[in-house]
């Protein structure tokens, strides 16, 4: 039987959740539909989050963004719909999704939406300087 869309998200145990690590996925094959012209919109997701006690599972996560290629969305309700079942499926500590769309007439649309487990704090970042290394050659 061949594979076909599913709204359900699988999640899977995370390994390490002592820890706060970020997971980063892009999603270049998004589709839906203008719910104004029916015409079909394209973006790339981009997906980074933190996970609590669970991951998203890759093979359910592929099926639920394909069950959107036949459903008419505005941008901005599609981006933020996902983002809630996803935060919903996994309760990361932290999660973005970031939704590039195409242009369409002329325009660029890109919408960021953001969830946070509440009471989560960031630790502080840890900001890494590139060093060149001096040469040893005199002149």
């Amino acid at each position: 039987m061949p594979t076909q869309p599913s709204k359900t998200l699988e999640t899977f145990d995370n390994p390490r959740p002592e820890r706060d690590y970020h997971i980063h996925m892009e999603i270049p094959e998004f589709t839906c539909l203008c719910p104004k012209t029916g015409q079909p919109d394209f973006a790339t997701l981009y997906l980074d989050y933190i996970p609590d006690r669970t991951c998203v599972e890759l093979k359910s996560l592929k099926l639920y963004i394909w069950s959107y290629r036949d459903e008419g969305a505005f941008h901005e309700a599609v981006t933020n719909r996902i983002l809630d079942d996803l935060a919903q499926a996994t309760q990361p500590r932290f999660m973005r999704l970031t939704a590039k769309f195409f242009v369409r007439g002329g325009i660029f649309t890109h919408v960021v939406a953001e969830y946070r487990q509440p009471g989560w704090v960031p630790p502080p970042a840890v900001a890494l300087q590139h060093f060149e290394p001096q040469s040893n050659t005199r002149g």
